[in-house]
């Protein structure tokens, strides 16, 4: 099945496009340049760019991805226990999978990448320019980093809802309770918890005790409109937009970078490898992200000291 679409607002999810071929009418380009020196001069006279990031740069930091051969956790891949019905059927499970990945996250840092972008936002802010990150990432290593201005399209693995009353807060606790201490263990001989689902991470709004789940979005849910229209917002005003570290393959977000250059906007993008969308660009840069984008977005000669 090939779906033939004008991207103009993200309609789609991941969860939705499996199995489709969707091809945007959007202009071909000539090979990407990989010349650092004319992205600069872009770089320079851009006031409104947008940074794209994806699991490239957090697998830089040592956070596993889930994706591919040997992605698993125990028996399980991601998928098969990021699902409203995986949750459903099994929350000590899903919970103990989540406070894996919790409790993973403590012991890894920010890299150079994520240190370029937080610097990069800093400085141009003092200019009057803007620099917004929107990450598919959940594990908030930007916000570590320093940057201020990001929109978690995916969510947060720091961040839970309640299922009774809908709140939804940041939480931060090791453990995040005290029955899920010491597990989590990812070995595929590990005995599942099976916790009482009283026992499992609950509410504490007073009168309400619910049953929390994770803020983030699971296959087969839909993106917060909220977050998806100020996404739209801020690419239809960038003048400069950067792709680092996403494969492009993971819907809506693959949509976004080229919706930027079929209106005429330089995109570049920063990856270890092509992706399907490289062609669309202008700028393509092979490497590392820790050690390709921190160079590019260091101080130009044009800017005030």
């Amino acid at each position: 099945l090939m779906i033939v679409c004008k991207v103009t607002r993200w309609a789609l999810t991941s969860p939705l496009c499996v199995g489709l071929r969707i091809t945007c009418r959007v202009p071909e380009m000539a090979r990407p340049s990989s010349n650092l020196a004319e992205f600069r001069k872009e770089f320079a006279k851009a006031k409104h760019i947008a940074i794209i990031t994806g699991a490239g740069v957090s697998a830089e930091s040592g956070v596993p991805t889930f994706r591919g051969a040997g992605g698993y956790w125990r028996t399980w891949q991601a998928q098969d226990l990021a699902t409203p019905g995986a949750f459903s059927r099994d929350p000590s499970l899903v919970w103990e999978f989540y406070h894996y990945r919790r409790e993973v996250m403590y012991s890894k840092k920010p890299n150079a990448a994520h240190l370029a972008i937080a610097e990069c936002e800093a400085r141009l802010s003092q200019q009057g320019r803007s620099v917004v990150v929107i990450t598919q990432n959940i594990d908030e290593l930007h916000h570590r980093a320093g940057s201020k201005h990001i929109l978690e399209i995916h969510g947060s693995l720091f961040k839970t809802r309640c299922l009774s009353c809908g709140e939804v807060k940041e939480n931060h606790k090791s453990p995040i309770c005290p029955a899920l201490e010491g597990k989590g263990a990812p070995d595929p001989e590990a005995k599942d918890a099976r916790i009482p689902v009283n026992d499992l991470p609950r509410c504490e709004r007073r009168g309400c005790h619910g049953l929390l789940r994770p803020h983030v979005v699971w296959f087969g849910e839909t993106l917060d409109a909220d977050i998806l229209t100020s996404v739209e917002q801020e690419l239809e005003k960038c003048d400069l937009c950067l792709v680092v570290g996403t494969s492009s393959i993971v819907y809506p977000a693959a949509m976004f970078a080229p919706q930027v250059a079929a209106r005429g906007v330089p995109v570049a993008e920063f990856n270890t490898e092509c992706t399907p969308a490289t062609m669309r660009f202008v700028y393509h840069f092979e490497g590392p992200c820790g050690t390709m984008l921190p160079p590019a977005l260091a101080r130009h000669e044009s800017e005030p000291v």
